[in-house]
Parts: C-alpha cells; sequence; structure tokens
C-alpha cells in the first residue's frame, strides 16, 4: 500500500506526493540542488544538516547507494524530495537502493511532487522553512509547524555533526608528507581523500579544538573544512582562526586553506561579514572564474550564506574568485600571510575536477614553510 507524504512551506505552499524512506516528521530549510547525479553525495554531506533538499533532475535513486560514494558515515538531511523514485538500480558498485538507505538512515522522503513548480517557487520567493511528514497529514497543522521551526539563522549546527575526537585519516599513509591539521566543521571524506592523494598526512579535529592543542601536534598546515548552517554562529571557531593569524606558532604562520564554510568563518576572522543567500548554491553546475587567470571552472556549491566582499580590508584581502551566476565572492587570500579560501567544493564529489589544483597550491604553501620560504607567491602563478 502506498505511503501518503506531505510537504508544507511557512508561506503556506503545499506539496503532496507518495512517502518513501522512513516514517515521521521533519523540519528543515527547504532548497534545491541541480545536480545530475551525486545524489549519495548529497544524502551524507554533513552540510545539510538542518535542510531538506529538493532534487531539480526528475529521476533520481537509478544507480542505487553504494559503499564508496558516502561523505561521511551517515545520512545529515532532514528531509529528501524527488519528482520520481527509480523502481530500478542498475550499478555494479550498488549494494542497496536509495529507498532502504533512508529507511535505514531515519530521513523520511517524498516522491511524486513537481519539482519544476517548487523550484520555480523557492528561486522567487527564496529557501524557506518547511516540514515534511507522513504522520501529520493536516495542511494547517504542518504550516504551523513550518513557521515555528527555528531556521539556519544564529543556529550554531557545526557543534552537531563534528567528531567528538580527533582522529588520523589512514594512518599508515604519507607518513613523511606535510602534515595537515583539519578542522572538523562537518568535513567531507572528499576533502580528506583528496589531501591524502596529494601526499598528506591527515588529522582530523573537532570543531572547538583550541589553536594550542592544535599546535602541539606542529602540522604544517591547517584545512578549514566546510560545514552546516550559519557562520556568524560558530563563534568559538571565528576566535580560534583568528588566534592562528594573528598569533602564529613561533612567529611563523601556518598556512591556511579554507573551503565553503570554512571561507565564511576566515572572512569573519578576517574582520568581514556575512549574509544569507536568497535560495543559496547548491548543485554540481556552477560557474566560477579564476580573477587570476581569467579561466572559468565548473564547481561543486553548497552554502546558503557568503561573506561580504566589501567587508573586508582590501588593503589585506584579495578577492580570487567570482560566481558568474549573482557575481558574489568566490574566493579570497591575503595578500602578505599564507592563507586562501574558496566557496566551492575543489574537491568535487560529486561533480567537475576543474579545481583540484587549489589543494596543490596549498602542498605548496606547507612544502615552502617547511624549506624556511614562508610565503603566497606560489598562489599568484
Amino acid at each position: 500500500m502506498k505511503r501518503r507524504a506531505l510537504l508544507a512551506l511557512e508561506d503556506g505552499r503545499l506539496f503532496e506526493g507518495e512517502a518513501f524512506g522512513a516514517d515521521g516528521e521533519r523540519a528543515g530549510e527547504l532548497v534545491f540542488n541541480t545536480s545530475m547525479t551525486g545524489y549519495q553525495e548529497v544524502l551524507t554531506d554533513p552540510s545539510y544538516k538542518g535542510q531538506i533538499v529538493a532534487m531539480t533532475y526528475p529521476l533520481i535513486g537509478n544507480y542505487g547507494i553504494n559503499e564508496d560514494d558516502g561523505e561521511s558515515r551517515r545520512a545529515w538531511l532532514e528531509g529528501f524530495v524527488v519528482r520520481e523514485l527509480s523502481q530500478v538500480r542498475s550499478n555494479w558498485r550498488s549494494t542497496k537502493d536509495l529507498d532502504t538507505f533512508l529507511g535505514e538512515q531515519g530521513v523520511p522522503g517524498i516522491q511524486g511532487v513537481d519539482t519544476r513548480a517548487l523550484t520555480r517557487h523557492l528561486r522567487t520567493a527564496g529557501a524557506m522553512r518547511s516540514v515534511l511528514s507522513t504522520t501529520d497529514l493536516d495542511p494547517k497543522s504542518l504550516v504551523a509547524k513550518a513557521k515555528a521551526s527555528p531556521g539556519l539563522e544564529g543556529v550554531d549546527l557545526v557543534k552537531r555533526v563534528t567528531c567528538d575526537a580527533p582522529y588520523d585519516w589512514d594512518p599508515q599513509a604519507n607518513a613523511a608528507g606535510p602534515r595537515v591539521a583539519v578542522m572538523d566543521y562537518g568535513v567531507k571524506f572528499g576533502i580528506l581523500r583528496r589531501l591524502l592523494s596529494e601526499g598528506c598526512r591527515v588529522r582530523v579535529y573537532p570543531a572547538a579544538t583550541p589553536p594550542d592543542e592544535l599546535v602541539a601536534d606542529k602540522p604544517d598546515g591547517v584545512m578549514l573544512s566546510n560545514g552546516p548552517g550559519d557562520p556568524a554562529a560558530v563563534t568559538y571557531a571565528i576566535t580560534h582562526i583568528r588566534r592562528l593569524i594573528e598569533e602564529p606558532p613561533g612567529g611563523r604562520p601556518l598556512p591556511l586553506f579554507g573551503i565553503c564554510l570554512g571561507q565564511q568563518l576566515l572572512g569573519l576572522a578576517l574582520g568581514g561579514r556575512t549574509f544569507k543567500l536568497k535560495f543559496g548554491h547548491h548543485g554540481a553546475n556552477h560557474p566560477v572564474k579564476d580573477l587570476r587567470t581569467e579561466r572559468v571552472a565548473i564547481t561543486v556549491q553548497n552554502h546558503g550564506f557568503n561573506v561580504d566582499m566589501e567587508s573586508l580590508d582590501q588593503r589585506d584581502v584579495e578577492v580570487t574568485h567570482l560566481n558568474l551566476n549573482d557575481r558574489t565572492l568566490e574566493g579570497l587570500e591575503h595578500r602578505r600571510l599564507p592563507l586562501f579560501s574558496v566557496q566551492f567544493h575543489p574537491e568535487a564529489s560529486p561533480g567537475p575536477h576543474d579545481a583540484h589544483y587549489l589543494f596543490k597550491r596549498f602542498v605548496e604553501l606547507m612544502l615552502q614553510r617547511r624549506s624556511g620560504s614562508q610565503g603566497v607567491r606560489s598562489l599568484k602563478t
């Protein structure tokens, strides 16, 4: 027997469909993702904590779920919205179907939704609070619950997704390579895999780890990871990053590389401001221009907040990348210190691999520090 599900938006808009995945009710900010593939990576990306995700591509689930493509050890999003759930999974790596996976993860899904109409509505009205339910199917009740839900602004979601204790990512690999301390604000496994492939030795730390504890392990550089929610609410991370910049160990700055939320936190630590985007950037097809080379990369993105480039001191910080869809900030770099960041996801999981070169730049900065030739010159080539 088919199960009913109802998606209610805070402005009173309703979408009825067929339930799949887990039974239950979840509230979250409703956003749309424009990727044609990579739904497993979307489901397991900790940056989606607090959000319900609607896929714009009309057929989802056709290659199932496998053991290799997860971006974390579980699903983090609050709910999943699709036009059609594929009844057939066809891929040699597949171990289970999408319906089963979401059921195991406790995440409710809804299919049969006009995702084109939903996406057009969100593009016009903006991302908004919503409730997805398979248990309460009363429209007035669900709209009231959506209006009463907390949303993302001012909420620290990083503390809900970060690791509990430091750990080494593949401790047997790259023993002599540059040592990277990864601040886990909701890090994707794709970032850790990419660092490993570049010859780095990778150790992951909880988001609230004090700088003194971090530096005691003698890293060659620090990665500021992606993560969910409002960067301004993660005050401890901003304070710790500012200390790493202003009070470097031994007077020698550590190279810092920020990705997504990592860029936003870095921008705040440098004295800038962040703001909420109307409907965010979520997908694997966003064009970004490198202002130095004038090359355009197609990038993977997942964020609802951005750094206000006008709030940064241009004497210290240079804008390096720009989003060609809405002209928002996509990359920055300090003019004197070895730190840089991007708003998109250069690890490309899923998505194009156009921006892998940024990891090589980070490695160059760490090797320069090891050799005593600290600088950012390698970023200007």
